[in-house]
């Protein structure tokens, strides 16, 4: 059988709160690491999240 095509990934902020997003991802496409501006709950603004491995 097949492995899927995607991955699951954390993207963690950089404002260094704790939060994260799960998302996925197509390493076959994507072979860089992500990076977003997304809005963060605990800092109360936009900020940028990288990516990072689930452990």
């Amino acid at each position: 059988m097949a492995k899927p095509a995607t991955v699951k990934i954390r993207l963690n902020s950089t404002a260094d709160t704790g939060f994260f997003y799960v998302t996925k991802k197509n390493p076959r496409n994507i072979t860089e690491k992500m990076v977003f501006r997304k809005y963060d709950p605990v800092a109360k603004k936009h900020v940028e999240f990288k990516e990072g491995k689930i452990k």
